[in-house]
């Protein structure tokens, strides 16, 4: 697994973070905002990237992706509340200014014939380099000149014998920092614990020995010898690629290879946005043909589980830590004795090292709410596509329902006025519908739940049957 993409001849090479050898800017790298299936080519749509106000629409002149600074230059209205127009430009929603691919104004509707306000450089929009990869828009935040010149990350294995892999993807709006979504994901050995029930079982702890084998500005790689499972899967090896990703490989002889890819894009203080990638190469068919039918939304409400599974503590975590002197005073404010915590270590040794912070002086909002924290449709569902479209689909059926019960007892008082003697089978089968459909309605009503809000208590705190 590298971090890679294809550079032009003439280009010179420079590494994420900028020339600085002690400084990591967390501006100089591609990130990604959103998986593409997930995007409507027929409307703009709205992200905060490092505080910076976003839109994305698709050019269909240009048959790609465009990124601007959400603002139009005449009087500050976002963009993502406008539409793209009938000639494919973006337009904005107060005064009809219209915006091609470029940036470039190409209508002000106001002007009087023979007009060239357009023209101005103060009536261009900035936009931001932007590039499609294994599925994944990614844009890059810092100056332009250098986009092509930075690599972008990827998962290299996706880009060699694609056939012999399935992929799982999710995303989620988190509430806690970039920072504190990777020192999670870089700590194996909370698995077991915090995840008990869903995908870790307290049953499986024993001793963590890790190690790192290569560090520096660009991250640091490590390995657990052991591995997972009282050593029962097999050697894991991790990587992070600074700033924001990381990913565990790991190959069993039962299971065959899989990673756990994670990229943790910041919006703002105290907020990201997580890509996980899970890539399996099974030893067997049958798991990936199991993989590839189930319903992407099915799957996205156990990775929400999962998710919160840790979601309310690392919030509330991430505030005691700021209020004991943050990343800088880790070293004190962390009690770290084993080498299970040794990846932490050194990830927060880098974030000191290189003054890795993403939002230096700013502070983190005040603790928000349980029913805020374990929000799934604002932080998911809504920006899913998969998971939107189920949840319309879910609530037509519901109606469905409805009205076929109803129109079902509105039959019986019928056949008993107009019959004599109706069928015994008949009433029966029709009397029996209202018990199923009360049934189905409360099953289809719990599942619509779950594309609402998580569950409070979670899994390894409820009590054993």
């Amino acid at each position: 697994m590298t971090a890679n993409t294809t550079l032009s001849p003439l280009d010179t090479p420079l590494t994420a973070g900028g020339t600085d050898p002690n400084y990591f800017d967390w501006q100089e790298v591609w990130y990604p905002v959103y998986y593409v299936e997930d995007l409507d080519k027929s409307k703009p749509t709205a992200f905060t990237l490092l505080e910076r106000n976003i839109v994305i629409w698709w050019d269909k002149k240009a048959t790609q992706w465009r990124v601007f600074d959400d603002q139009c230059p005449h009087r500050l209205a976002p963009l993502s509340e406008g539409r793209i127009n009938e000639v494919g430009c973006l337009e904005c929603p107060y005064h009809g200014w219209a915006f091609s691919g470029t940036g470039n104004c190409e209508i002000i509707p106001q002007q009087p014939p023979g007009g060239k306000a357009e023209n101005s450089v103060r009536a261009k929009v900035k936009s931001l380099p932007a590039k499609v990869c294994q599925g994944l828009l990614f844009v890059y935040a810092g100056k332009a000149e250098n986009a092509d010149k930075i690599s972008i990350p990827l998962v290299d294995v996706l880009e060699e014998n694609a056939d012999e892999w399935v992929c799982l993807n999710t995303f989620r709006d988190l509430p806690y920092d970039a920072l504190t979504l990777l020192e999670n994901v870089l700590d194996s050995s909370h698995i077991p614990y915090t995840h008990h029930q869903t995908v870790g079982n307290r049953a499986n702890v024993s001793p963590v020995e890790l190690e790192v084998v290569e560090s520096g500005k660009w991250g640091f790689k490590g390995v657990w010898e052991e591995g997972p499972r009282k050593g029962t899967l097999g050697r894991q090896e991790t990587t992070f690629i600074a700033p924001a990703m990381m990913w565990h490989d790991l190959t069993s002889k039962q299971f065959g290879r899989t990673l756990t890819v994670v990229y943790a894009t910041p919006i703002r203080k105290g907020e990201c946005r997580l890509f996980a990638r899970f890539p399996f190469k099974f030893s067997s068919p049958f798991p990936k043909l199991f993989i590839k039918s189930t319903p992407t939304w099915y799957s996205h409400l156990g990775n929400n589980g999962v998710l919160e599974d840790d979601q309310i503590f690392l919030h509330h975590q991430e505030r005691y830590l700021e209020e004991k002197g943050g990343s800088e005073n880790f070293y004190k404010a962390f009690y770290l004795p084993t080498k299970a915590d040794l990846f932490v270590f050194e990830f927060r040794s880098w974030v000191n090292q290189y003054k890795a912070q993403p939002f230096p002086q700013k502070t983190l909002s005040p603790v928000l709410s349980t029913e805020t924290l374990l929000d799934r449709y604002h932080s998911h569902t809504k920006k899913c596509n998969s998971c939107r479209t189920a949840l319309k689909n879910l609530q037509r059926v519901k109606i469905v329902v409805v009205i076929a019960t109803s129109i079902i007892w509105a039959i019986i008082p019928l056949l008993l006025l107009t019959l004599d003697h109706p069928p015994l089978i008949w009433l029966g089968l029709l009397s029996s519908s209202f018990p199923l459909a009360v049934s189905l309605w409360f099953v289809l009503s719990n599942l619509e739940k779950q594309f609402y809000q998580g569950r409070e208590i979670p899994p390894r705190n409820l009590p054993k049957k």
